[in-house]
């Protein structure tokens, strides 16, 4: 097995490859650094065969899908990942083959929702749940101490010590560590029970990265166009959630609010479906088709994506135009088709 760390900088790109077959899967690439990707793929005679994102990123524009829209390869994410241009959406327990290598999903969540390890051989890439000497922020939305404490303490650290750790940054000048090491040293866990680790989360006030309204929601969304203004941090925090159920029983009243989808026509009759009676228009076009709304300015309206991340930008989006009363579809069509509520798909 081949493993290469590309960027040399605090975000890490891996490359990981089988040495028989030469076929190679992508780690979390950087937008930036796309040309030296392909680069290095023609030098070593490789030939990619998926991209994976860990996560979501906040703080560098991901080059996931213009590896994928160079390549021609899969893009593969967890499946609460709220980007449209996912290929393959994974769950934990899943697998993934690259030539003879199989890289076993591990659903990793409390730094992002959709933040995932993938475990090769004696290797695992954490992505940005288990960093060495540390772990991910917890506090932005989706973000859950308890459960990064779960999936690190129940997760990867019932690997074997010699497991090889491989996190997707690192801020101290350090390569690689392993399981056994990082849960006898790591300063976070060590001697750390869940809710010690919760309360030490909470009192770190982390410092934003500094491009996270340049990239956040850009990678969230796969929309890269300065005539779409995102709202901004706080005006997502003031978006209010309803959970499915809550949704399920408003829609069946006499005056339900009107359900707005923002995915993309394909997601809308995709494997996920719809909600009967939702109309759709995509996030990329909300701005321009407003107007279309006026009716509903000052009645409820529930917006719907993917995951609850898209519909949230776009609840904040209405809001701001003037928009009194809207809401979001907490965990969107993923959560509302996991409790069984009904979908058409057609």
């Amino acid at each position: 097995m081949l493993i290469r760390e590309l960027n040399q900088i605090q975000c890490k790109t891996y490359l990981v490859a089988c040495a028989e077959t030469r076929r190679a899967l992508l780690i979390d690439p950087e937008r930036g650094h796309v040309d030296r990707y392909l680069g290095v793929l023609a030098y070593e005679g490789l030939r990619l065969d998926a991209v994976i994102d860990t996560h979501t990123h906040a703080d560098h524009l991901s080059g996931a899908a213009l590896m994928k829209e160079l390549t021609g390869v899969r893009l593969i994410m967890h499946k609460r990942a709220p980007t449209p241009q996912v290929d393959a959406y994974v769950d934990d327990g899943e697998t993934i083959d690259v030539g003879r290598l199989s890289a076993r999903v591990l659903h990793t969540p409390g730094h992002t929702p959709d933040s995932l390890s993938l475990l090769i051989g004696d290797h695992v890439f954490t992505g940005d749940v288990l960093l060495i000497g540390g772990t991910g922020r917890t506090d932005f939305a989706g973000g859950d101490s308890g459960e990064q404490y779960d999936s690190i303490t129940e997760k990867l650290f019932t690997l074997p010590d010699a497991t090889v750790v491989h996190p997707a940054h690192d801020y101290r000048g350090n390569t690689v560590s392993s399981i056994g090491h990082e849960r006898t040293h790591n300063p976070r866990l060590k001697d750390r029970g869940r809710q010690e680790y919760i309360d030490l989360m909470a009192s770190i006030a982390f410092p934003l990265p500094s491009k996270i309204q340049e990239v956040l929601q850009p990678n969230q969304t796969a929309i890269d166009d300065d005539k779409i203004h995102f709202p901004d941090l706080s005006q997502l925090n003031e978006v209010r959630q309803l959970a499915p159920h809550a949704v399920r029983t408003a829609i069946a009243e006499n005056h339900p609010p009107l359900l707005l989808d923002v995915r993309e026509q394909s997601e809308f009759q995709g494997e996920l479906g719809h909600i009967r009676g939702s109309i759709l228009i995509p996030l990329k076009q909300l701005p321009e088709r407003a107007d279309e709304l006026s009716d509903h300015q000052a009645s409820p309206i529930v917006v719907v994506c993917r995951s609850g991340v898209r519909s949230t930008t776009a609840a904040a989006i209405l809001t701001g135009l003037g928009f009194t009363d809207v809401s979001n579809l907490r965990g969107g069509m993923v959560d509302w088709n996991e409790l069984g509520l009904p979908v058409e798909r057609q």
